[in-house]
């Protein structure tokens, strides 16, 4: 079974450059305290990686 990943927008990106905001945007996100929940994945885990300022990233069973 995948594991999963809750993703919740924690910072709003107003003052980030514009690739945080279209890593926001693929994520899925958009506004502070919007959740996703995605399937793990090596792609995903490099994409949190680059907005990790601006996200919280929870394993969901």
């Amino acid at each position: 079974m995948d594991k999963k990943l809750k993703i919740t927008q924690v910072v709003s990106q107003i003052h980030c450059l514009k690739v945080h905001k279209r890593t926001i945007e693929a994520l899925g996100l958009g506004r502070p305290n919007y959740s996703v929940v995605k399937n793990d994945s090596p792609q995903l885990r490099g994409m949190i990686n680059r907005v990790k300022h601006l996200v919280k990233v929870e394993e969901v069973k």
